[in-house]
Order: structure tokens, then C-alpha cells, then sequence
């Protein structure tokens, strides 16, 4: 039935074309913003996840500026600590030379202090946007990630860069818990025959040797002290001619920090080591012996080939099984007079022997020697502390909740104008130097770690924004073909909807 109201294959042609130039529509939107989901509408899925990963991407951009902005930091710091080493290594050819006596030590001195002065220099300037990593313990954290996890939640990742204090300040000693009993103190010096120290003083310890038993002429008795062997032989049978003769000989071989006394039959061997134990062995071809005593804290007397004389300076020991934390105090007293170091993050009791020796250097005591030591057997670190003068107390304590001690602290008081002064420079400087290495080190491993996370961030970025197109961008190569196939279909559909138009005009042949 054909009606001139109702025209069914116009509608069916117009609802083709409209289809038609939707789809074209869309082409050319695709075609023009490249993009195969560019809103909601398109792919409410793909969007969404597309929205998710490209907030992502803008986050992780700003992680990159954060550890761009890291490494800048951290690479000054190291620089500075590079340098800081450099000026040490200058400072320690200084202080090498004034070891000589025939060297104008005023003028070394001057030069010590002027590269003492450049380091302060150095370490005050060494920031980037106003954070020092050469000052203060406290540690930084640099942004480095943003994780994802399944259930959508986003939490942030940092790395962190502990600072290297390479200031010369002195810290605050603690006021928390009490840490004394982590350091013993052991006097040494003029210690009485019952092994118990009278004072923190200048005297020698002793080691008595008493002659006893059958002597014949023309036997040869040795006594080996600090490894230097002396001879005596006998014309007489009597202990007081051969104790006599042994301390005579004694006395004639020169040996450092050694005299002999005698007293009829027993000698008295005096050492004054400030740093080392003196071991006293005896032998002989004849039946005489010699009851060995040695007057320090744990010997007794015994009747032996073999003993030692405890070296002269007191020592303070610190614990084998106790921790250090940043904070923990320790101070030694000398006369009354407090000399403290506390601990900065991750040191251990060698860097607080370490520490309290350069503090007390640094104070420039009169005839105050110091050294540190490890104990052999035990593994303990020790604090050896000599006086060459009057006689004065020495006492030990420790407490935690201080503020550290710069890790460069006396490095402003070094004095090679002495002889004790250059000598405490020469074993401080290598301190310092083991000091600022580290820190250089540290710095060098977290900017590496930094770099590399860096490029990381950059790479995953890349790869984000790749997995995002694989997402949204529309495949510009099908996307023509399509367009260029929907062109034909809408002149077919425009040409279809004017055929289709055209058939009521056939019904006017009916009335003709």
C-alpha cells in the first residue's frame, strides 16, 4: 500500500543516515583529539582506569622534581665532605712535618689553623636551597615513590639521607638515664704492691725481683725487658752481687722508660710506659731464681719467670655488651674539670673513645697524653689517659638525651707548637680524616640510590603514559580507513533518503 502520509522507506533511510553521521561524527572527533575514549560517554571503564593512571603519572612527576631536588642536595653535601677530606689530607702533611724538631712549628701552626678555619668555611656554606647535611644529625627524607596498592590506597614512599655532622661543636651532655656503668675507670701510676692506685699520677709502677738460691761463679743470668735482652755473669756466689750486677746492666742498656734499683738481694725494676704493658721474662744457666712481683692492679705477687708491669696511664673501658644511642653522654674528669662527648646516630663505643680522646686533646692539658687501644682478649674499647704531672683525680660518668658532639670536634685546637701537642694532632687527624671518608661514602651510596630511583621514576612514567595510550589513543591508522569508509556510506544514505523521498511523487500518476 503506498500513502502519501506515511513514507516507511524514507524513515528506514533516514534513520540509516543519522546512524551514519554519528559514527562519522565520532571518527572525526577521534580523528581530531587522537584520542578512542576521550570522555566518560565513550568507555566509562577505560576512563576511568585512564584517569587513575594519569593522576599517577602527574604524582609521580612531582616525585621527580622531589628527587631531582634530593640529589642536588645530597650532592652538595658530599662535595663538601670531599672537600673537607682534601683540607684534612693538607692539614695531616702539616702536621707530619712538625713531627721534625728542626722546623719552624710556629708558621705549621699558622697553616693548621688557616685550613682549620677554610674547613669551618666549607661546612657552614655546604647547602643546597638551605638545608646543611653537614650540620645536625637529624635525618632527611627525600620523596621517592607513590604506591598503589590493590585496594586503591596510596601511600608515599621516602628515602632517607642521614646527615653527617662535620661541625667542631661541643653537644649537650644528657640529663636521662644514667650510663655510667658502661665505662670502668682503672687507675694507673704509682700503684702500691697491693695493686691499688693511690692517684691519677705521674709515678711508675714496679716490678720487684727477689735472688734466691744456690749461685755459683761464671753463670750467666737474662732478664728480657720490653723485648731487649740483658746479661749478667756471675763472679761471686752471693745474691747480692748478682742482683746487683743484673741491675747494673739493666741500667747500662738504655732501655725507654726503664731504671733498676736494688736493695741487697732484690731489685726493683721502675717503669714509666705510658701505653704499653711491660713484660719482664728471666733465664739463666745456673739454680738461682727470682721471685717475680709485679705491683699492678691484677697481679700478684707469684715466683715465676714471667711477669708484667701494667703500663703507666689510667684507662677508662668501655662496655662489650651495651649499646650506643644518639644522645648517650660520656665524660671524663681530670681534676675536677669535665671533658664530654656524646654520641651522634649509629656510633659505636670506638667513636666515643674516639670522640672523649679528641675532646680532651683539644683542651690542651698540661703533661695529658692520650691514646686509644682495643683490648685483645676481651674486644673492649679503651680510653688510655697519662699524666706527666701532679698527681689529680680521675672519674668517669654517662648519661643519655644529650645533643652530639660535632663530628670535627677539636679539630680548631689542634696544636703541633709541642711535642705532646703534635704527637695528640698526628693520631687525631687520622680520625678526622676516617671521619669525613665516611660521610663522604654515606653521601655517595644515597645519591646513588637516589639517581637510580630517579631514573626509575622516569622509565615507570614512561611506561605509565604508554599503558594510558594503549587505553584512550585511537589507532589513526583504522580510524582513517573508517572515515573514509563512512563518507561513501553517508553519500549512499543521502542518495538512499532522496529515492526514498521521491516515491509519493509516483501517486500523482494515479490522478492523471
Amino acid at each position: 500500500m503506498s500513502s502519501i502520509l506515511t513514507n516507511n522507506s524514507a524513515m528506514v533511510a533516514l534513520q540509516t543516515l543519522k546512524s551514519i553521521n554519528m559514527d562519522l561524527s565520532k571518527t572525526q572527533a577521534m580523528i581530531s583529539t587522537g584520542k578512542e575514549v576521550g570522555s566518560a560517554r565513550d568507555n566509562s571503564a577505560v576512563w576511568a582506569i585512564s584517569k587513575v593512571m594519569e593522576s599517577d603519572v602527574k604524582g609521580f612527576k612531582a616525585i621527580s622534581e622531589s628527587l631531582s631536588l634530593g640529589s642536588s642536595s645530597v650532592a652538595v653535601a658530599r662535595n663538601g665532605a670531599e672537600t673537607v677530606t682534601d683540607l684534612l689530607n693538607d692539614m695531616k702533611e702539616k702536621i707530619v712535618a712538625a713531627q721534625g724538631e728542626n722546623v719552624d712549628r710556629t708558621k705549621l701552626q699558622a697553616d693548621v689553623e688557616a685550613l682549620s678555619g677554610q674547613i669551618a668555611s666549607v661546612v657552614g656554606a655546604a647547602q643546597f636551597n638551605g638545608l646543611n647535611m653537614l650540620q645536625g644529625t637529624e635525618s632527611v627524607d627525600i620523596l621517592s615513590s607513590l604506591d598503589r596498592s590493590n585496594d586503591g590506597t596510596v601511600t608515599s614512599s621516602n628515602i632517607t639521607v642521614g646527615r653527617q655532622d662535620l661541625s667542631f661543636d661541643a653537644g649537650v651532655y644528657g640529663t636521662g638515664a644514667d650510663l655510667s656503668a658502661n665505662a670502668t675507670t682503672t687507675l694507673g701510676g704509682n700503684l702500691a704492691a697491693d695493686g691499688t692506685g693511690d692517684a691519677f699520677s705521674n709515678g711508675a709502677n714496679e716490678l720487684t725481683a727477689l735472688v734466691a738460691g744456690t749461685i755459683a761463679a761464671d753463670q750467666t743470668y737474662n732478664f728480657q725487658i720490653a723485648g731487649e735482652t740483658v746479661s749478667f755473669t756471675t763472679a761471686t756466689t752471693s745474691a747480692d752481687d748478682l742482683a746487683a750486677g743484673i741491675t747494673a746492666a739493666i741500667n747500662a742498656a738504655g732501655i725507654e722508660d726503664i731504671t733498676a734499683s736494688v736493695n741487697t738481694a732484690t731489685i726493683t725494676i721502675a717503669s714509666t710506659s705510658k701505653f704499653d704493658a711491660v713484660e719482664v721474662n728471666t733465664s739463666g744457666t745456673g739454680a738461682a731464681t727470682f721471685a717475680l712481683t709485679a705491683n699492678g692492679d691484677t697481679q700478684a705477687a707469684a715466683t715465676s719467670n714471667s711477669q708484667t708491669i701494667t703500663a703507666r696511664a689510667s684507662e677508662i673501658e668501655f662496655s662489650t655488651t651495651a649499646g650506643v644511642s644518639e644522645g648517650d653522654s660520656y665524660r671524663a674528669a681530670i681534676g675536677g674539670v669535665n671533658y664530654d662527648y656524646v654520641a651522634g646516630p649509629g656510633e659505636t663505643f670506638e667513636d666515643v673513645a674516639r670522640g672523649l680522646k679528641t675532646v680532651i686533646d683539644g683542651a690542651g692539658i698540661e703533661n695529658i697524653e692520650t691514646r686509644v687501644r682495643q683490648d685483645e682478649t676481651t674486644g673492649a674499647w679503651v680510653l688510655q689517659i697519662d699524666n706527666d704531672g701532679a698527681a689529680q683525680t680521675l672519674t668517669d660518668v654517662g648519661a643519655a638525651g644529650g645533643e652530639a658532639t660535632g663530628g670535627l670536634v677539636g679539630l680548631d685546637k689542634l696544636d703541633v707548637t709541642t711535642d705532646e701537642g703534635v704527637r695528640a694532632a698526628l693520631a687525631n687527624i687520622e680520625t678526622y680524616i676516617d671521619t669525613t671518608i665516611d660521610s663522604a661514602a654515606q653521601f655517595g651510596s644515597s645519591q646513588g640510590r637516589i639517581d637510580t630511583q630517579s631514573e626509575f621514576i622516569s622509565n615507570l612514567t614512561d611506561s605509565l603514559r604508554s599503558g594510558i595510550g594503549a587505553l584512550v589513543d585511537a589507532d589513526m591508522e583504522e580510524t582513517s580507513a573508517r572515515l573514509q569508509a563512512l563518507q561513501v556510506q553517508q553519500q549512499l544514505g543521502v542518495q538512499s533518503l532522496s529515492i526514498a523521498n521521491q516515491a509519493p511523487q509516483t501517486i500523482l500518476s494515479l490522478f492523471r
